[in-house]
């Protein structure tokens, strides 16, 4: 196991985890059990009513419901939506929708953002799209969104990246990868067939993820036997979109790569800095308010 996610937060802050099927559910910080720093915590399942086969896409700390900020969403189909943050802010004790799926879709991701900044979407036969997030208008919790990215048959959405300097890493299931500096992406509408992100074939396979990088990270490539391979993106190379990038991890026959996650690294003062985090009493506010 490693950490994918590292927040420090108050006690009466509040953290949104969205789901695959694509509802929004509610946690307050004091609601989390309180342990040591060796303790290996407690299943997020067990504290939300998540339904059979629902699993848990996004976790995102907020601080106050503004309107400033949107919830950003995008699912397997090439869907994308925007919300103002501040139509979340009336939690529900069995969760809300945010945005509406077909039977065949899912919630691949989602991020807050301030509605200046570039989206990038990542498909599993190596296409990607940029376009600005002011491409996609604002819109309420159950509306089913608008196209991000125009797909083709066999095609689903894997990645969902707000941009920012440095590089987007991509893996391939086959053990290949590579990173490419973002601004080798140009920006386009939103709604387009998007440009070659990595090339797909019988030696590389499908794209498993595609994740935006510094050369201060460390990413964590997981295979479906349970492997977890860990590496410094120094030692990964950089090259342009258009090429196929280099063996990344050795895998067994039958065995796949099926995932790609940046690591977070816990340091000394990263770790004081939570221990002085607010820790006051819990209140009994945590009553649900009807929409």
């Amino acid at each position: 196991d490693f950490i994918d996610k590292l927040f420090i937060a108050n006690t009466h802050d509040t953290i949104l985890c969205f789901s695959s099927n694509g509802k929004a559910y509610w946690l307050k910080v004091y609601e989390l059990p309180q342990a040591g720093r060796t303790s290996r915590g407690k299943p997020i399942v067990n504290l939300l009513p998540l339904a059979a086969g629902e699993r848990i896409t996004a976790v995102l700390p907020v601080k106050e419901f503004d309107e400033d900020h949107f919830v950003f969403m995008a699912t397997t189909s090439g869907t994308v939506k925007k919300t103002p943050l501040s139509h979340f802010s009336r939690p529900r004790t069995n969760g809300i929708i945010a945005v509406e799926l077909r039977d065949d879709d899912h919630l691949v991701d989602v991020a807050i953002t301030d509605g200046s900044k570039d989206v990038m979407l990542f498909t599993n036969v190596g296409k990607a799209i940029r376009f600005p997030e002011s491409a996609v208008r604002a819109m309420g919790r159950t509306a089913c969104g608008v196209r991000g990215l125009r797909m083709s048959e066999g095609q689903k959405l894997i990645a969902l990246n707000i941009v920012e300097d440095g590089y987007i890493l991509s893996v391939t299931e086959n053990g290949y990868g590579k990173r490419t500096p973002v601004d080798d992406y140009p920006a386009h509408g939103r709604g387009g067939q998007g440009v070659i992100s990595i090339q797909t074939n019988d030696r590389n396979g499908d794209v498993v993820g595609a994740v935006q990088v510094d050369e201060q990270n460390e990413i964590m490539l997981i295979t479906n036997a349970g492997t977890l391979i860990r590496t410094r993106v120094t030692e990964i190379s950089s090259m342009g979109r258009n090429t196929q990038g280099v063996r990344l991890a050795a895998v067994s026959e039958g065995e796949k790569l099926v995932g790609l996650d940046r690591v977070i690294s816990i340091e000394e003062d990263v770790i004081d800095d939570a221990a002085q985090a607010d820790d006051a009493p819990a209140a009994n506010d945590t009553d649900s308010t009807e929409d």
